[in-house]
């Protein structure tokens, strides 16, 4: 199950389970994974940018990531 959602600022996209641990299908270009994450994570689901600009993540809404 998604529970964090990183977006970097190139792009890419990291997602984690409860766990911790690294969910890869949803992970890649943000383009190409942004459906199916939109689709499947839970409202509990963190949404955040990685600043490549001063303090580290920025939670965002899901419905602006």
């Amino acid at each position: 199950m998604i529970k964090t959602v990183i977006r970097c600022p190139n792009n890419m996209v990291m997602v984690f389970d409860g766990r911790g641990e690294q969910v890869r299908e949803y992970q890649g270009e943000y383009e190409e994974v942004k459906e199916s994450i939109l689709k499947n994570a839970p409202p509990a689901a963190v949404f955040v940018y990685l600043s490549d600009f001063g303090s580290g993540l920025r939670p965002v809404p899901k419905e602006v990531w």
